[in-house]
């Protein structure tokens, strides 16, 4: 197995939110969106960011200096929006379903590192693999028992003279991406607001605008079938009965020894070649979607680098569902409100000349499917995305979005070098996000063993032509 890059631990500290007179014990319920997730892994992500030249120049101490107290400082204003991110994940005994416990005097764990590695190798971008190991240690671990889980945990390590990285694992029962880069966003806003200055007693720079203000009010979800109990009933029915552990279920994710982590382009012009080609089937009803059409392709040249024999090939992707519930839900609602789709193509059709349009007409198939019942077998969300990862050897599924806008989160010493789920070494799901030099392509992270990323970058250079030849013959 691979070992992790080694880093120096400075600091384990708690950052709370300006302390109240009264801090008062509050709650927050789970719906059925938020426990479908409830034994799953934690969902990691790692923000890069490159200090600039001139900062560097002031002090050979900068990051200690004038980063690490604003990123303290900007997080203990931001809690105060994000209360029930400092508290726990809980399921006691006199309740159906579990639920997160929290108060004003809760805080939010901040490990502070250093690291001799090589930054811009970690940090690298297209033809540069690194091992998936070496993130591990740039990556905080949430405080868990059977009886208790912490909801976040952060980790900022200085990379000295060249940059820092901010590590966050987020318990995915509590939040969903969207929410989690809605704390993001909030957090980088009031980091910026703060400027270079000391601003330790200063609580003028703590406001939100509306588009980043989170929306707690669970009275948005209905659930008058009482799918939530339901849901909870089979986690606890699981290695059971009345099994209410909320530690991770081992069986879910398998992390693949000595696989490389790696970031693809699909530039703005191959994805319009890519509608073209599935657009001009005379067959084709469907309108191909950047979306679509970067899904299916990435799928296509998976399948062929890992080199896979079986005959079903299953791919799982979600959607955010706040624009699709009746009535529509606020955007900024924070918890989980995503619907997901387990599509299964037969591996000769994925593969053969139409296989472009197979893909591309299975993903639409199942987008029709969520629009039209965004809430349709609900009840059986949990029991399907076991029995997917017990059936099928390998899954496909998409993780994060480009719609996310992950690279304007600017806390003040400019926008990201890079941004990579960490967690997708462990379900070997494709990281999609915006192009970070705003070109309007889409970056493509993934997390494969060392022979079949090099499979998969030949077939990325050429594959699209391949197509082109194949449609036209």
């Amino acid at each position: 197995m691979a070992e992790p890059i080694e880093v120096e631990i400075v600091e384990v500290c708690m950052v709370a939110p300006p302390p109240t007179v009264n801090p008062s014990p509050k709650s927050l319920p789970l719906t059925f969106f938020d426990i479908r997730w409830l034994r799953f892994p934690p969902y990691e992500h790692l923000f890069f960011y490159e200090i600039p030249t001139p900062n560097i120049n002031k002090s050979s101490n900068f990051f200690f200096k004038s980063i690490l107290p604003r990123l303290k400082h900007s997080l203990s204003l931001t809690l105060l929006h994000f209360l029930p991110i400092t508290g726990n994940l809980t399921w006691p005994p006199t309740s159906p379903n579990p639920g997160v416990e929290y108060s004003e005097s809760d805080a939010v764990s901040l490990t502070v590192a250093k690291s001799t590695a090589d930054f811009y190798r970690l940090s690298g971008t297209n033809d540069v693999f690194c091992k998936a190991a070496d993130h591990r240690s740039l990556i905080p671990k949430l405080s868990a028992s059977h009886e208790r889980v912490a909801v976040l945990a952060i980790q900022v390590t200085d990379f000295p003279d060249h940059g820092f990285s901010i590590g966050i694992t987020m318990h995915h029962a509590v939040l969903d991406g969207k929410s989690f880069h809605l704390f993001m966003k909030s957090w980088a806003h009031i980091c910026r607001s703060l400027g270079s200055g000391d601003h330790s007693g200063d609580v003028h720079h703590d406001q939100l605008p509306p588009e980043l203000t989170p929306v707690y009010d669970r009275t948005h979800i209905k659930d008058p079938a009482d799918v939530g109990t339901f849901l909870s009933n089979r986690w606890q029915n699981m290695d059971g009965p009345d099994n209410r552990s909320l530690l991770p279920w081992k069986g879910s994710y398998t992390v693949q020894p000595d696989s490389v982590r790696g970031t693809f382009q699909l530039p703005r012009a191959k994805i319009e070649k890519l509608k073209q080609l599935v657009n001009d089937q005379k067959h084709c009803p469907i309108r191909a979607s950047t979306f679509l059409v970067t899904c299916a392709y990435t799928w296509i040249c998976l399948v062929k680098a890992e080199e896979i024999s079986d005959n079903e090939i299953p791919f799982t992707f979600a959607m955010d569902l706040r624009s699709r519930l009746e009535p529509p839900i606020p955007a900024t609602y924070f918890g989980n409100c995503v619907g997901e789709n387990v599509i299964v193509v037969e591996r000769e059709a994925l593969l053969g000349k139409e296989g472009l349009f197979v893909a591309v007409n299975a993903i639409s198939e199942a987008i029709k499917g969520l629009n039209e019942g965004p809430l349709d077998g609900a009840e059986n969300w949990v029991a399907s995305s076991i029995n997917a990862v017990k059936t099928f050897p390998r899954q496909y599924s998409v993780a994060s979005s480009p719609r996310f806008e992950v690279y304007d989160t600017d806390f003040g010493w400019g926008k990201p070098r890079e941004v990579d789920v960490v967690s997708i070494d462990g379900t070997g799901a494709i990281c999609l996000s915006e192009n970070r030099n705003g070109e309007g392509g889409i970056e493509i992270g993934l997390v494969l063993l060392k022979h079949h990323m090099e499979a998969c970058a030949s077939l990325f250079a050429e594959g699209l032509e391949s197509l082109i030849r194949s449609n036209s013959g």
